[in-house]
């Protein structure tokens, strides 16, 4: 799993590593010139303390200070915008790619996912590579050169501060990878526990009028506070184990500093007489050696600072892995609406069938249904109604045979186009979250007061409307808020009608429904084939069946 992720990171950077590589060395180069202005520095106090030997005025020391602090805000500025932008890239790439895929991913086949842990994916997870990116990436390259060069300088004046840098540095990496091996773990767990309570956060909202009908809100506010709650003691396991490292850090950084503080002084005191070559430190050597020795240490801090980044970068890349082997039934075509006539048009199919995963395939006989008609397809569940609805619909591709909707077959060409003739009447209602009025003219955009009028008194949906608060311009909810099943399938009736579309999909429109509701329904989707439009209906309703052209009859063998 590990290895995975690391290898998902590498191929999610790979087109922006030259950029990357380049705000890094530019963050080098803004780090390096510190040796210049520590060196005026240097210069300036030994100037002043042995005037004998060093002639700088105060006025040149600080103007090339200031020069030089001018480039590296300049360079460390071209180099955040160069690294943001990349994240940007990186992060807007990883989300089209994913949301594209999710948007084609069929809703036949979308197995357990949840569109809250996918949201969370999108919205917040993969805001972890930005910091990664524009934090980690040009640590990285800093920590490679800049300490190496600081401890050549070191070693050109004196052996003993380069023996204690050499020393106190390495031990920063080693304890940062051990500390990296259990903060990976963390951060994984993590952005488990943050999917996790995200989706179990959208369950309770959708369910929430069911859990107050049972009397169970106080068992679903316990487990939302327990969820939240290992969600919380997780954060302060990443949080402890940064802290960790940080002060580890901090330790050794500040040990290294002390002991060169220590020599240095004692050096220019006269009571240490070794640690130089030819001659004891001098003052510009002694209090250039000061100001280096921080600096040495920084690109690990910041290495180490950002080390944490690249745990949750990792943890989020895994997820991306992971979400690449699944398997992805996708629609047939692009699922874009295509201009084209509205039209009642024959749909016919010959030697169809389709296979979920390694289960038996589903055959279906060969079949033809006129334009203009209807057809109930009957069977007993698990026989495959929905699921050759599904096919003719292209919303899964079949495993195999020939599906023809009018002159054209169904193909990954042909599919959007066919599709946009058609309308799909769930058996579970799904609406946008706007108004009545908004979902009933989806298919056309505005609409005539009087067509919807005329749409939802074929519907019987006339009288649903009436009862609602603010009629039209009820603003509804996902699963159809405010109105009960058989009246979403009436009000999905009444936009099946103002779509115009020639061939009507209807999945067990009637189920689960009282008598006279599904009469109701059974009469409104008549009407929508005395409109001209080709009718074909999964349903366990013998009455509904009887009221079609033909029947289909699926063997139950065939799930």
């Amino acid at each position: 799993m590990a290895d995975a992720a690391s290898e998902k990171l590498k191929l999610l950077l790979a087109p922006v590593r030259k950029r990357l590589k380049l705000s890094g060395y530019l963050t080098t180069v803004a780090s390096l010139l510190w040796i210049g202005q520590a060196a005026l520095v240097a210069m300036l106090v030994a100037s002043l303390l042995q005037p004998e030997l060093h002639d700088l005025s105060v006025w040149a020391a600080a103007l090339g200070f200031l020069a030089l602090g001018a480039c590296r805000i300049a360079l460390d500025t071209s180099a955040g915008r160069i690294s943001f932008n990349a994240a940007d890239d990186v992060i807007s790439k990883v989300r089209a790619e994913v949301a594209q895929k999710e948007a084609l991913r069929s809703p036949q086949c979308a197995g357990n996912e949840n569109s809250a842990a996918l949201a969370s994916l999108l919205a917040e997870k993969l805001d972890s590579l930005r910091v990664y990116i524009t934090r980690y990436q040009p640590a990285q390259v800093r920590v490679g050169i800049v300490p190496l060069v600081i401890l050549g300088f070191a070693l050109w004046h004196s052996w003993v501060v380069a023996l204690i840098l050499f020393i106190a540095g390495p031990l920063i990496p080693v304890f940062m990878i051990l500390v990296g091996m259990a903060a990976r773990s963390a951060s994984e767990k993590q952005m488990q526990e943050i999917g996790s309570l995200n989706a179990l956060l959208m369950e309770h909202l959708s369910a929430a009028v069911d859990i107050r009908a049972l009397g169970a809100v106080e068992r679903s506010e316990d487990a939302f506070k327990g969820a939240a709650d290992t969600l919380r003691q997780q954060t302060m396991k990443v949080l402890g184990i940064a802290f960790l490292s940080s002060t580890v850090l901090e330790l050794f950084a500040a040990l290294g500093v002390a002991m060169v503080a220590v020599f240095v002084g004692f050096t220019l005191l006269g009571e240490i007489t070794f640690g130089s070559y030819a001659t004891q430190l001098t003052v510009y050597e002694g209090v250039f050696l000061l100001l280096l020795a921080p600096d040495y240490f920084q690109p690990l801090r910041d290495l180490a600072a950002a080390w944490h980044d690249k745990a949750s970068a990792v943890a989020v890349a895994g997820e991306l892995a992971e979400r690449e082997k699944q398997e992805l039934k996708p629609i047939v075509g692009r699922g874009g609406a295509v201009e084209m006539p509205r039209a009642p048009a024959a749909v016919a199919w010959s030697g169809l069938h389709f296979s979920y995963g390694s289960e038996e395939p589903m055959r279906y006989q060969e079949a033809k249904v006129p334009a203009g008609t209807s057809l109930a397809i009957v069977g007993a569940s698990g026989s495959g109604k929905s699921t050759l609805l599904a096919l003719i619909a292209g919303l899964i591709p079949p495993s195999g045979g020939t599906l023809r909707i009018g002159e054209l077959e169904m193909t990954a060409e042909t599919a959007d186009q066919l599709r946009s003739n058609m309308d799909w009447v769930a058996q579970t209602p799904h609406f946008l979250a706007e108004t009545v009025r908004r979902n009933l003219s989806l298919a056309r955009g505005h609409i005539p007061a009087d067509e919807i009028d005329e749409a939802l008194q074929s519907a019987q949906a006339n009288g649903v409307v009436e009862r609602l608060p603010d009629g039209l311009f009820t603003r509804l909810g996902e699963t159809g808020a405010g109105v009960s099943g058989g009246e979403a399938r009436r009000l999905l009736l009444a936009r099946a009608m103002l779509s115009d579309a020639g061939i009507i999909l209807a999945d067990e429109p009637t189920a689960d429904l009282d008598g006279d509701t599904a009469r109701q329904i059974t009469e409104s989707l008549l009407a929508l084939k005395d409109k001209g439009a080709t009718l074909i209906v999964a349903t366990h309703d013998k009455a509904l069946a009887d009221k079609m052209d033909q029947q289909l009859v699926l063997e139950a063998q065939n799930a």
